[in-house]
């Protein structure tokens, strides 16, 4: 059943619809990865958002007047499902040859009320969502001052042998408290399907009793090389062998993916909502690109 789901377009070929094609979405129950974790849905250790940037979204006005931009959604983490990405791409390609409206902005206003009434449908929750057009102006980033473990100077000395999830990798160097706030560019892991490689970044903010070891924590997110999972499930996986190796007061993971298919996927968990993103999880911001993006 897991994979009937999952699997329903993901690594088959599949036509793109002809036009507005509401029915092509799937909801995957995020569940079905949580229960290896222990994550219950009543009882989740972290809050969080995930943000959709769709890159491939555009209509005809009434005249035959194409119109395109990015689309952003955000949605809740703690829902029961999330969107398959091939559904929601082929859903999106699905108004390329439809018109609507007479003018763009009047044609946005409708595209975006249908999307935002058919993923709410789908995903039982209030998803937000915002059309940018060419040429709008991105607000600020939300990772300055974070410390990328890979330009540590001991980095290239270290030995990475565990390229399947390891999290008997994370310890501490003591017992001092600490925040820290680190990030990565060498975040890869596999899509649960099609086992193709996805690519991105990991930001970590942490506060805890005692201080993480740096080096584990990176050995420890290399590992996730051979792993094959939705980016959703690789997030909330680091948030999780995190908080249990650290008991933190504080905890935030986002990660942030390369685009595939016209869209990229950042989810972003956290032990308290301030701890989130401010710009990238907000539709009312063009947020600014990251290196992986």
């Amino acid at each position: 059943m897991k994979n009937l789901i999952e699997g329903k377009y993901l690594g088959k070929k599949v036509d793109y619809p002809k036009s507005y094609s509401p029915d092509i979405l799937v909801a995957v129950p995020r569940q079905l990865n949580r229960d290896q974790y222990h994550l219950r849905a009543n009882y989740l250790p972290f809050t969080g958002k995930d943000t959709w940037h769709a890159y491939e979204i555009g209509f005809l006005t009434k005249k035959g007047l194409p119109v395109s931009g990015v689309m952003k959604f955000v949605y809740p983490a703690t829902n029961e499902f999330l969107v398959e990405s091939k559904s929601l791409k082929l859903y999106l390609n699905s108004f390329n040859m439809d018109r609507f409206g007479n003018t763009p902005i009047e044609g946005i206003q409708i595209i975006s009320e249908k999307i935002k009434k058919d993923l709410n449908k789908l995903l039982n929750t209030n998803v937000e969502l915002n059309f940018f057009p060419e040429g709008s102006e991105q607000s600020s980033a939300d990772f300055s001052g974070y410390q990328v473990l890979e330009q540590m100077p001991v980095a290239s000395q270290l030995t990475f042998t565990d390229f399947k999830e390891t999290p008997q990798l994370l310890h501490s160097t003591d017992t001092k408290p600490s925040t820290l706030k680190i990030a990565t560019h060498l975040l890869r892991s596999n899509c649960k399907i099609t086992h193709q490689p996805d690519w991105g970044s990991a930001f970590i903010h942490i506060k805890s009793t005692g201080t993480p070891d740096l080096s584990s924590i990176l050995k420890y997110i290399v590992s996730f090389r051979n792993e094959n999972h939705f980016h959703e499930e690789i997030c909330e996986m680091l948030y999780k062998r995190l908080w249990d190796a650290y008991a933190p007061e504080e905890l935030a993971v986002t990660c942030i993916y390369t685009r595939r298919g016209g869209i990229d996927i950042c989810p972003a968990r956290a032990s308290e909502e301030r701890l989130l993103p401010k710009h990238l999880t907000s539709t009312k911001a063009f947020s600014q690109k990251l290196l992986k993006q």
